[in-house]
């Protein structure tokens, strides 16, 4: 069955503050997906992937830091955000789609020898990637994300956030990054995470998305996520979390991560100051030289 898709006019995206960067797609069974291609073309990869709600404008202060490194910086968005198209009906969001979705943007890129920057659903969905094909990422730097099963509690405050997302007449998407924010986010960077959604007729991704985060042992999603994490209890390659220090939601999953994934054991483990749970918001240059130092410390 083919997808009923909504493509935001480019438009919205006209003169975005601090966001010079140029287009690119790949097309995915119908779907264009959009991604961000800065730096050197033949340089090894460094594959940025957001979360819920935002989109690659998050990582805009540390993409230039990354490129100057020398190193080529692959941004893309999630189906249903940035300007990627979005699945007009929220049964057409999965966990397993949104992984397909991303997967074929690597496959299609023919990205290998990737260093993995994951932020909250980037990590949901970079995690499963880097488990699924441990081949193709040389490192991994997580930020304020885990890789949740449904068999460790979710904290309430991530419970209130899921109901105000099905419960809100109009889902004010800006509002939801500022509030997860230690800094306070000027008007215009507001309404920059805003304009991928005229209208509530785009928002399908931002309001199914917490819906797919599995929150018991027997959701749909969880048994994939399991083999996931044994594939990660073998992935020994360099693995970094920097999570910032004022994140509620995250704050447990970092040392998950470092007693299970054997890459972890040694590394330079950070917590970032004064950074909320949209780290690369709040400290996006600084998160951009902790990925170019730890290239640079395990090449």
């Amino acid at each position: 069955m083919s997808l009923e898709l909504c493509r935001t006019p480019e438009e919205r995206f006209a003169a975005l503050p601090a966001y010079p960067f140029a287009p690119h797609h790949v097309e995915v069974d119908g779907v264009r997906i959009h991604h961000l291609d800065e730096g050197p073309p033949g340089a090894a990869p460094v594959l940025l992937l957001h979360g819920e709600p935002s989109w690659s404008y998050l990582y805009r202060s540390a993409v230039p830091i990354i490129a100057a490194a020398g190193h080529r910086v692959v941004a893309p968005d999630l189906v249903g955000f940035g300007r990627s198209d979005k699945p007009v009906r929220r049964e057409d969001h999965t966990y397993q789609r949104h992984v397909d979705w991303m997967r074929s943007l690597v496959e299609q890129l023919e990205l290998r020898d990737i260093t993995l920057v994951c932020h909250d659903w980037g990590g949901l969905i970079g995690l499963r990637l880097v488990a699924e094909h441990a081949d193709r990422f040389a490192r991994v730097v997580a930020t304020n994300t885990g890789l949740p099963t449904g068999d460790v509690p979710m904290p309430e405050i991530w419970h209130a956030f899921r109901k105000h997302t099905q419960e809100a007449p109009e889902l004010h998407v800006g509002g939801l990054v500022a509030s997860g924010c230690v800094t306070r986010l000027p008007a215009h960077v507001i309404a920059a995470y805003d304009a991928p959604f005229p209208d509530e007729s785009y928002k399908a991704g931002p309001r199914q998305m917490p819906l797919l985060v599995p929150i018991t042992p027997d959701d749909p999603s969880a048994a994939a996520n399991r083999a996931a994490w044994e594939q990660l209890a073998r992935f020994r390659r360099p693995f970094l979390c920097a999570f910032g220090d004022s994140d509620p939601i995250t704050r447990g999953a970092a040392p998950l991560l470092q007693s299970t994934v054997p890459g972890a054991a040694g590394q330079p483990h950070t917590i970032v100051a004064g950074a909320g749970h949209f780290l690369p918001e709040d400290r996006g240059t600084e998160l951009g030289g902790i990925v170019v130092d730890f290239i640079a410390a395990t090449s």
